[in-house]
């Protein structure tokens, strides 16, 4: 299938309120245009770099994600182009956010990422980690929270998968009960990828993220 076939095909299978971000790390500007030209709006980069070339080269009403590892040395190539940062894995990294926002007299929009799946290596925030920021919510001025983002662990094991999406759709919903000042705004859950999006569906995703599925294997 194309680009838009294989988006088309996807975003008729979401229910009314879940937005795909396509994941467009790996693809040229040309493949975005044709996801672009086939109605979709919202994109995900993980690459700095990549991000900020791409951005001023293409339509300005894209909304973009953020949506991997990011070092704060990087802030620059991406803070001045996204809507969200989907992936603050560490205090360390939301404290640099908040300082470069408060000097550029913004807010940013962020997703705290919850270590989820059994592999070391993934990068997140524990969940004592989450309610500690929260709780001190008044230290970072220069923040917006809007909700959680995880991924589960690589596995082809299905019950697993559930195990995970529901443990961070249970964070999710206590946060909303337990910070009631919160609940206007805190209401993204941003689960689910080409491999198993259809059960982050069933956990409350509120957005997923689909990459190859849509643009197929990586082109650089």
């Amino acid at each position: 299938m194309t680009v838009s076939q294989s988006l088309l095909s996807i975003k008729s299978q979401l229910p009314s309120g879940v937005r795909l971000v396509a994941v467009s790390k790996f693809h040229p500007a040309s493949c975005i245009m044709e996801a672009y030209e086939a109605g979709q709006r919202l994109f995900g980069e993980n690459r700095p770099q990549e991000l900020a070339s791409k951005a001023p080269q293409l339509p300005s009403d894209i909304e973009w994600h953020f949506i991997g590892h990011l070092q704060t040395n990087k802030l620059k190539l991406v803070l001045p182009y996204v809507a969200l940062v989907e992936s603050v894995d560490s205090l360390h990294l939301l404290e640099a956010i908040n300082t470069w926002a408060l000097a550029a007299g913004r807010r940013i929009p962020v997703l705290l990422e919850l270590h989820l799946g059994a592999e070391e290596t993934k990068h997140g925030l524990t969940e004592d980690e989450i309610i500690g920021i929260l709780a001190d919510g008044a230290m970072y001025p220069g923040i917006e929270f809007k909700g959680l983002m995880g991924m589960a662990t690589n596995t082809d094991d299905e019950a697993v998968i559930e195990a995970d999406f529901a443990r961070i759709e249970g964070l999710f919903y206590r946060i909303r009960r337990e910070f009631p000042a919160l609940s206007e705004t805190f209401n993204e859950l941003s689960i689910g990828m080409s491999g198993d999006w259809p059960i982050a569906l069933r956990h409350g995703a509120t957005l997923i993220r689909i990459g190859t599925a849509i643009f197929g294997e990586r082109q650089y």
